[in-house]
């Protein structure tokens, strides 16, 4: 270590060792400033902020503020499904007995309600214009006739079909579900909706059928439980396993309690940052206490550990803590930059959800640092010298991986395998490595909003665990029934957002001229594609009225009935005309923006159509965006996959830079920090080679997981790469001073390995899959970091001894020789006696 650096350690260690009452005051008030914040961070479960500040999603706000029918108050819409043989007379009578009722109850306001039913009673009885007329109309009809009228609504309105089930039989009319759209005039707000929910649903009981009563709220509210559900899992089996494995790991109870008060704090300060600074605790943000938990168990088995060695070695307790602070302030340095790094890689996510995550998170490894890196220590070296005075018996005094120990014998196997002939196992890992690789580019990439919501069947390690009821969940259930059983449209269609002057001479032209030989996925007719627009109602009018037939037509230059001058004329009269409202829902009041509505094949891929969507828009004159459910489904999927290619890429390079100038400077071996990378490669391929094994895909949170698995698991390799140049600068001979790595950080990590694993992998018992997906995955990334330091840094360090080690890296001055170590750390002789010995 450089002369200047060393003095800036052992000045900040001395100012932690010597003044540790201090320090523990410090930081405790500062506990309690953050715990203030925590009141102030509120929960949002709003799966749509995924979809924020997307173009594509921003035209469609648009499409829907400027063209849908305006209202005069707000209005919920809620879903009333039925299931059952639904055009049967007594299926048909049912449902309109639930709209009559809520149409005569007392304490809702119906304001409109659209049902297959109430249309089959106005086509047996054209003048049945109330619930009770409707009702009254087919109880007074034959089986035979109320199926003649459905059969007859079937052929005239065709679009009816479309809330019918898939097995729709229209020849001898039969569904096994519909759905009625019920609209009421409530305050929308979710718990005003909840509460409406409740009331319809009582409705909905008293009468003889099987209805599902279903809205957009349901769908919030059940996703903030699931939030708190996964919580009241997650967090009491992460405390158990995190105290069974550190009981093991510290096996003292006082240290036990330190660093379980120290991950605690880290928690409150980061929450309580996220707080102050207004950051929502999301679905994502769940995945945050684990992510610290992982690095703070790592600190602290690290710290305790370190101390240990230096204490049997039969230096007092403030010598002790110095000489392993001294080594660890640097080690956890390196590791908090490369964590930080890693988790910050987030915030080149154009998603501002996982910008979020990425900042809480990389804040919170710095948090981490401050309390593992100067109050435990601090504390620690209190609580020794108070024991100290007491007749309070010691426990556990020895650190994991001494080499008289089984852990001892097994943690050095990557240095025994691969010493005869490192190049070569080195060689076949990275063969390996690569063709890891090579599965790992077939991950695929999925948003949906089902991945929010809870399981719609519990999982066994779930329910047995009694604390989630599977019957306070429907939504996820209820969206899988709609997803299995109807063809909405909304997928078959596409939308593309016109900005510019619809009345413009051209405007029109451009538009038509837009779906003249539409692309494969587009649906057409002539040569052109079908859409809905507002030449739509241009033409019923025109073929309605020859007054404006015969304007339009002498304003259509081209031939093609679309009019390419006066447009302006054209538009005054249509939008004054009786098709005015049915054109106002393709063109703003103020002529500025259009939309027109693409047909698409039903079975093309989601790429495709999406891909055929954009290349018309491209076509239109105006500034024009293509937009609807896919499209901004696939934008959001187009993100994800950018934003883990982008924040690995970023986490590899930024880390790899990080790590070359910091060995350079610390001890001019800028190559040390590219072997530092070799292992975690190999952990990310192996790893996201897994995912296509497991058919995990990326998604909101998996999608993160690459960069993280660089933040966490580079800190196996940095912890095994810094204690190995110390003892190497001792010794002079690699293979030795890998052996002591391997027996004393190696117990280290292997402590911090099985506790984070046991921890973060207590997310698999969360109620929604998503949860449970990632950490399923960050528990495997944990693992495979632990072998790749253990079996691949191993021999990679061999080869880097053998090229670089002393010839080329070596500081100015050295000439090749290692300095002695510095006195005051007592020779080699002093601190180890182990040599290397077969395995």
């Amino acid at each position: 270590m450089s002369g200047g650096y060393r003095r800036i350690v052992e000045t900040v260690n001395g100012g932690i060792i010597g003044r540790p009452l201090l320090v523990v005051t410090v930081f405790l008030v500062l506990t309690g400033v953050f715990a203030g914040g925590l009141a102030a961070v509120e929960a949002d479960p709003d799966i749509d902020a995924f979809t924020e500040g997307i173009p594509e999603q921003e035209a469609l706000d648009r499409v829907n503020e400027e063209f849908e029918p305006p209202f005069e108050d707000e209005e919920t819409s809620v879903q009333l499904i039925q299931e059952g043989d639904v055009l049967s007379r007594s299926g048909i009578i049912a449902m309109l007995e639930v709209e009559h009722r809520l149409a005569e109850h007392s304490e809702l306001d119906v304001r409109e309600s659209a049902s297959v039913a109430g249309a089959v009673a106005e086509q047996l009885d054209g003048d049945a214009e109330t619930t009770e007329a409707r009702l009254r109309a087919v109880e007074d009809a034959t089986e035979t006739e109320v199926r003649a009228a459905a059969r007859a609504l079937l052929e005239e309105q065709p679009d009816r079909a479309q809330s019918l089930s898939d097995d729709l039989n229209t020849q001898d009319p039969s569904a096994s579900a519909t759905i009625t759209v019920v609209d009421f005039a409530e305050a929308p707000d979710t718990e005003a909706e909840i509460q409406l929910l409740t009331r319809i649903e009582t409705v909905a009981d008293g009468v003889h059928g099987d209805f599902t009563v279903f809205t957009g709220a349901l769908v919030d509210i059940e996703t903030e439980q699931a939030m708190v559900d996964s919580l009241v899992l997650v967090v009491p089996a992460v405390a158990g396993l995190i105290l069974l494995f550190l009981v093991v790991a510290y096996r003292d109870p006082f240290d036990l309690g330190l660093g379980l008060v120290a991950l605690v704090m880290a928690v409150i300060w980061t929450f309580g940052f996220a707080g102050l600074a207004g950051i929502p605790f999301t679905m994502m943000t769940v995945a945050v206490p684990p992510l610290l938990l992982a690095v703070g168990i790592d600190f602290g088995i690290h710290a305790v550990n370190r101390y240990r060695e230096e204490r049997v070695q039969g230096y007092e307790i403030r010598e002790a803590m110095v000489r392993a602070n001294d080594q660890l302030l640097v080690a956890f340095f390196i590791v908090t930059g490369t964590t930080a790094i890693g988790f910050g890689a987030n915030l080149t996510s154009e998603l501002g959800q996982i910008q979020e995550f990425g900042l809480v998170t990389a804040i919170g490894i710095v948090f981490t640092l401050l309390i593992f890196g100067v109050f435990v220590p601090a504390a620690k070296v209190l609580m020794d010298e108070f024991r100290a005075g007491t007749s309070i018996p010691e426990f556990g005094t020895t650190p994991l991986g001494d080499e008289d120990s089984a852990l001892g014998r097994v943690l050095p196997v990557g240095l025994f395998v691969g010493r005869k002939a490192p190049m070569a196992m080195l060689a076949l890992i990275l063969v390996a490595t690569a063709g890891a690789g090579v599965v790992a580019t077939d991950v695929e990439t999925e948003f949906d909003d089902e991945d929010f919501l809870p399981y719609e069947e519990l999982p066994p390690y779930v329910a047995v665990t009694g604390v989630v009821d599977a019957d306070d969940y429907r939504a996820t259930e209820t969206i899988n029934f709609l997803g299995d059983n109807f063809e909405t449209g909304e997928e078959d269609q596409v939308t593309i957002y016109v900005e510019g002057p619809a009345d413009a001479d051209h405007a029109l032209e451009s538009a038509y001229r837009a779906g003249t030989d539409p692309p494969d996925t587009f649906l057409q007719e002539d040569g052109q594609a079908i859409a809905e627009s507002v030449l739509d109602p241009m033409n019923a009018l025109a073929a309605q009225d020859p007054e404006f037939g015969a304007l339009v037509a002498a304003n259509d230059m081209s031939g093609n009935g679309v009019p390419d001058r006066n447009v302006d004329v054209v538009m005054d009269e249509l939008l004054a005309s009786p098709v005015g409202d049915w054109a106002a829902e393709y063109v703003t009041e103020d002529r500025t923006a259009m939309r027109f509505v693409y047909d698409v094949e039903a079975d093309a891929t989601e790429e495709a159509v999406v891909d055929d969507a954009r290349s018309v828009a491209d076509d239109f004159r105006e500034d024009a965006t293509a937009t609807g459910d896919i499209v901004v489904i696939r934008s959001v999927m187009d993100l994800l996959f950018a934003s883990a290619i982008v924040s690995l890429a970023t986490a590899l390079g930024v880390t790899a830079a990080f790590l070359v100038a910091v060995y350079w400077v610390l001890e001019g071996r800028p190559s040390l920090g590219i072997v530092n990378v070799v292992p975690i490669v190999v952990t990310v391929a192996f790893l996201a080679a897994t995912m296509v094994v497991l058919e995990i895909p990326f998604n909101v949170l998996t999608a993160t997981i690459l960069s993280i698995t660089i933040g966490i698991g580079i800190a196996y390799s940095v912890h095994i790469t810094h204690r190995f140049i110390d003892e190497f600068n001792r010794v002079e001979d690699a293979e030795t001073a890998l052996l002591r790595t391997l027996r004393g950080t190696g117990g280290g990590v292997t402590g911090s390995m099985v506790t984070t694993t046991g921890g973060v992998g207590a997310l698999v018992l969360s109620a929604t899959p998503l949860l449970a997906q990632f950490g399923l995955l960050t528990s495997l990334s944990v693992v495979y970091s632990f072998l790749a330091a253990v079996l691949v840094l191993p021999p990679a360090l061999l080869v880097w001894e053998r090229y670089f080690g002393w010839t080329h890296d070596a500081p100015d001055g050295d000439d090749g020789v290692v300095a002695d170590a510095d006195p005051d750390l007592g020779s080699s002789d002093e601190s180890h006696s182990s040599e290397v010995v077969d395995a």
